[in-house]
């Protein structure tokens, strides 16, 4: 069955995370992505390992990394600082619904590249720039990445020990966030062009994605006037809310509301905890929670993590295990979901991926092909422009193309 977006043609201009991230995502839903590389060295991400995946005779090959973010393209090589390569990729942007770039602000414009170049000769393309601080504004020149994203929008200030040194989030959730913000804008734009007949830019910035997320620490700030604080794995709205030791380990107890909270007290031994008056509420607990969270710690300690997981959720109190990726993946649930898949590849005979976690019932996405090799498609996607074989070889002579 078709995807989604099957009838929908990308080209993506991108390398790294973000950008990637949001192509990926728009070919799990079926549109055809062309991903432009450079000759020679390919995507950054190709060489950021280890670890590499291997081939079937045991050689690396391209670095996890790159894998993550690129299954189910065509990749095709063209060297863009050549007038016959830009002219290509003008060729390629005339016949495509949207393309995805993350080149400095006003990089591609030196190219012919840039969107008001390319809306001459495709008046519907819906055009998405990915930068650090957008197209515009005192920083619009910078160059931004994730983890100084992660310092300079605030998630740091909320995110580690109160007495350690602030710390990044341990994946590069700025680039994945700003790939689903683009990913959910290009397919808002591709809507408003089926009502308009009208193409756009999109201009999308890490800074301002890392802002958007912040979500109820920014509110909190907004509505309070008091900058949040980090507290390790406590909630600032929640408690308890954290993860807290147990007889052989930690695990998560997540609290959400009064009454789960009388639930664990009695299966905790300590009934008379929820009608104490400092912590009847969830309001009362977080303004009492110096002095209830060593009261709940002491009383997690009293069991192992395995007896708390068992009866805490046999009792309906949310809790979790603290799981590393081997038992992630191990997971029945993450299991049953299918959520880790095999992808045919040329080289490597297959090489596993992590699935979408969109489920759609009429429009499911197939996986049939894992991130492309460097140039994999050239001849295919030149031909699809009606070049003969000889023009393509000529290309490939003069290092246009690989």
């Amino acid at each position: 069955m078709a995807g989604a977006l099957s009838h929908i043609k990308v080209l993506d201009l991108s390398r790294i995370l973000a950008g990637p991230w949001a192509g990926q995502m728009l070919a799990d839903f079926g549109a055809e992505v062309i991903k432009v590389e450079r000759p020679g060295c390919g995507d950054d991400t190709r060489g950021w390992g280890p670890p590499f995946v291997k081939d079937q005779d045991g050689n690396p090959t391209d670095a996890a990394y790159f894998h993550a973010a690129n299954r189910g393209k065509h990749s095709i090589a063209i060297d863009m600082t050549s007038p016959e390569g830009q002219a290509l990729i003008k060729r390629l942007a005339a016949e495509v619904d949207v393309v995805i770039e993350n080149y400095k602000v006003g990089g591609l414009k030196k190219y012919g590249l840039d969107y008001a170049s390319l809306k001459t000769v495709n008046p519907g393309l819906i055009y998405c720039s990915v930068t650090g601080f957008g197209q515009d504004g005192p920083y619009a020149q910078r160059a931004g990445y994730d983890f100084m994203i992660q310092a300079m929008g605030g998630l740091m200030s909320v995110t580690g020990d109160p007495d350690g040194q602030p710390m990044k989030v341990g994946v590069a959730l700025v680039d994945v966030m700003t790939g689903l913000y683009a990913c959910n804008a290009i397919q808002a734009a591709l809507l408003h062009r089926n009502e308009s007949g009208i193409g756009q830019h999109i201009d999308m910035a890490l800074l301002d994605v890392q802002v958007a997320t912040l979500a109820n620490q920014a509110m909190n700030y907004l509505v309070g006037g008091k900058p949040p604080v980090r507290l390790g794995n406590a909630h600032p709205n929640i408690v308890p809310y954290e993860a807290f030791p147990t007889a052989d380990g930690h695990i998560i107890l997540a609290v959400g509301n009064d009454g789960q909270f009388a639930k664990f007290c009695t299966l905790a031994g300590a009934p008379e905890l929820a009608d104490n008056p400092a912590f009847t509420t969830n309001s009362l607990r977080v303004e009492n929670r110096a002095e209830l969270t060593p009261l709940v710690a002491e009383m997690m300690r009293s069991h192992s993590s395995d007896w708390w997981l068992e009866n805490l959720g046999l009792h309906g109190v949310p809790c979790g295990p603290i799981n590393t990726l081997d038992k992630v993946f191990a997971d029945p649930q993450v299991k049953h979901r299918q959520m880790q898949v095999d992808l045919p590849h040329p080289d490597c005979g297959s090489v596993p991926g992590v699935a979408s976690p969109v489920k759609f019932s009429h429009t499911p996405i197939e996986y049939n092909a894992a991130p492309p090799t460097l140039g994999q498609h050239t001849d295919k996607v030149l031909a699809g422009l009606g070049l003969s074989e000889q023009e393509i070889a000529q290309l490939k002579a003069q290092k246009v193309v690989a």
